[in-house]
């Protein structure tokens, strides 16, 4: 019970501030519809010249696609030779596509023009896309003409592709952003907990109190566990909602995730409360230690291609396996059988920051 006043405690001191409501309940909205938009890997409005050499039909065509594609914005059209490395030095465009008819080969039917596609490679990803893009579109029109014509080809490629199948990367980041958010809120609210009480010099009364170490620790973490998981709430129903992506899965298994994740996180924050003597050196320590999560937790780039010499520091990082999780419940509607390694990992994780707190916070208390 006596837990229960200082659980109680903690929630006035954050309500009481009115700027800090909206920091908990309306910046996380603002938060994943924001980083649901910008934060995604589709490739979109591609700048590209085209260059036109050809006075095929053909040609003009190939032209029309590119220019009637979302994925291309179509900066000019010209029919003469032009210098691609000037124009790349410009910066206007990233692409420039040049068509000019072919040697004089094979039949009169299949003479297409030949395509050639110059990218700036200063962005390599943007530039693979799109390189891939184009001899897509090249491709696909050759094909499509040759059966107008009344020609079969003895192969054909069919692409079966499953739980996302229009390959909208919101659908693979929204739910990663969900488990950002929750890292987010829980580590910066709780690693200035108890250095709070320390420059307000309440901690010694609470101290003095009846009110046993483990006590004052869960105290500390329990309001802020169930403010994590109320956010965490709010941005499923926003990924949900605003950008349509479904939840194949149990929520029950998201949140038992969520749970162990927050013992995890939660704890490490103490742990950072504890060694600072501000909150700004907590603040500090804290943001530090997210970008390193975050760069190290597979939300942006696959943990597989991280160095060897360093996976292991991705191995002990929970929001890796919690983003994991999030993804297979969401996408794959996958129950706990198939993530159960997943959830023991992060729970021997946090068994183990969750030992390094308590005996730090009992040394501090004993002091």
């Amino acid at each position: 019970m006596r837990i229960f006043y200082l659980f109680k405690k903690e929630l006035i001191e954050i309500f009481r501030q009115r700027e800090m409501l909206v920091l908990i309940f309306i910046a996380p909205i603002l938060q994943t519809i924001v980083l649901g938009y910008v934060v995604t890997t589709d490739v979109k409005n591609i700048p590209v010249q085209v260059v036109n050499l050809s006075d095929s039909s053909h040609a003009y065509r190939i032209v029309n696609r590119i220019n009637h594609l979302e994925l291309f914005d179509v900066k000019k059209i010209s029919y003469s030779p032009e210098d691609a490395v000037s124009v790349f030095q410009k910066g206007t465009v990233k692409a420039v596509i040049v068509l000019r008819d072919g040697f004089e080969h094979g039949t009169q039917t299949f003479r297409y023009p030949e395509v050639q596609v110059l990218m700036d490679g200063m962005d390599a990803n943007t530039a693979g896309i799109a390189a891939g893009y184009f001899n897509g579109i090249a491709r696909n029109y050759v094909l499509s003409d040759a059966r107008k014509r009344g020609f079969r080809f003895p192969l054909k490629n069919k692409t079966v592709i499953r739980f996302n199948p229009n390959l909208q990367s919101i659908n693979y980041m929204g739910p990663g952003i969900v488990a950002l958010l929750l890292t987010i809120i829980s580590m910066f609210f709780t690693s200035i907990s108890i250095v709070r009480e320390k420059e307000q010099q309440t901690m010694d009364t609470l101290l003095i109190s009846r009110l046993t170490p483990i006590e004052i620790y869960s105290g500390k973490a329990l309001p802020l566990a169930l403010l994590g998981l109320i956010e965490m709430g709010i941005g499923v129903v926003v990924v949900v909602l605003v950008f349509g992506i479904s939840i194949r899965g149990s929520l029950i298994y998201l949140f038992i995730a969520a749970v162990i994740f927050l013992f995890a996180i939660l704890s490490y924050a103490l742990l950072i409360s504890t060694l600072c003597t501000s909150q700004q050196q907590a603040l500090f320590f804290s943001w530090f230690s997210m970008v390193i999560f975050l760069l190290l937790s597979g939300l942006f780039t696959p943990v597989e291609n991280i160095p060897s010499a360093f996976r292991w520091l991705a191995d002990i990082n929970p929001l890796r396996y919690l983003i994991r999780i999030i993804r297979q419940v969401f996408l794959k509607g996958n129950d706990i059988t198939y993530f159960a390694n997943d959830l023991l990992i992060m729970l021997g994780i946090t068994v183990v920051i969750l030992s390094l707190s308590l005996f730090n916070f009992k040394r501090l208390v004993s002091k």
